[in-house]
């Protein structure tokens, strides 16, 4: 399935869980507060920006935010929380839109993304394991490439991606259970030659039958993510194994990965 039918009317209906899950403060408050201290003076970037969780409060905080989003009804579930004067979304693909400067003002439309000067931004991010999304090393390479493009010199790209568990597989298994709730379990099924994987989720309630949602990703390694960096033009600035600033370690289960363009080019 392409990305725009997995993320459909459905989907993103169901997308935002307030106060709870990926949307829970503990884990949305030092998301927003780094990202905010990152961009400093300057505009930020949101790749895949779906519904806003990062983007509203982000905004809220003074940040003034853009987004580039595939997904059109994750976009309409967006405009339930903010405005296109308030968050501008260009509609196209990670890899290849380009949004204009970053002004604040209304206008600029949600469209898809045409050829032309990207606009300048002191940060780009791209959040919850969203580059997996892109299936090839050539469209995540490119990813990387249309960061480094919306950047201005000194400009930082922050990723947060989950680690492969690929030591949890045991010889001739391909799954791997890695949450499992009395009204959930998540596994995931890996195809190791591709780099692969597809999530399973599924969801019970008081009825017998479960509400199954899948995607497909690839996954990626953080030393070939630094590679990927290196060839856009990126330095490797700082890891951690979560938004709070934890060590990363050889088991830290997810990573937040900075990047920096030179502050000269």
């Amino acid at each position: 399935m392409q990305q725009e039918e997995i993320w459909d009317a459905d989907a993103a209906q169901r997308y935002d869980t307030p106060g709870t899950g990926m949307f829970a403060p503990e884990t949305l408050e030092p998301t927003v507060d780094r990202l905010a201290h990152l961009a400093g003076e300057g505009a930020a970037l949101e790749f895949a920006i779906g519904t806003g969780r990062v983007a509203v409060p982000l905004a809220r905080r003074g940040v003034p935010v853009t987004g580039i989003e595939l997904s059109l009804p994750m976009v309409e579930q967006l405009r339930t929380k903010a405005d296109a004067a308030t968050i501008p979304v260009v509609i196209g693909d990670m890899a290849t839109a380009a949004a204009p400067r970053a002004l604040n003002t209304p206008g600029i439309p949600e469209a898809p993304g045409a050829p032309g000067a990207p606009g300048e931004y002191s940060l780009v991010y791209l959040v919850y394991n969203t580059i997996s999304n892109l299936l090839t090393q050539a469209e995540q390479v490119e990813c990387f490439r249309n960061a480094a493009r919306h950047l201005t010199p000194g400009g930082r790209f922050v990723i947060e991606l989950w680690v492969p568990e690929l030591r949890k597989l045991p010889p001739g298994q391909t799954a791997t259970v890695w949450r499992s709730d009395p009204d959930y379990v998540g596994l995931d099924t890996y195809d190791v030659l591709r780099q692969h994987v597809v999530s399973h989720h599924f969801r019970f309630d008081e009825t017998e039958r479960a509400r199954l949602f899948r995607s497909p990703h690839r996954y990626i390694w953080p030393a070939e993510l630094d590679l990927m960096a290196q060839l856009a033009g990126f330095a490797l600035e700082t890891r951690h194994a979560d938004w709070g600033g934890a060590p990363f370690t050889a088991e830290s289960r997810s990573h937040v990965s900075v990047y920096r363009i030179p502050p000269t080019r």
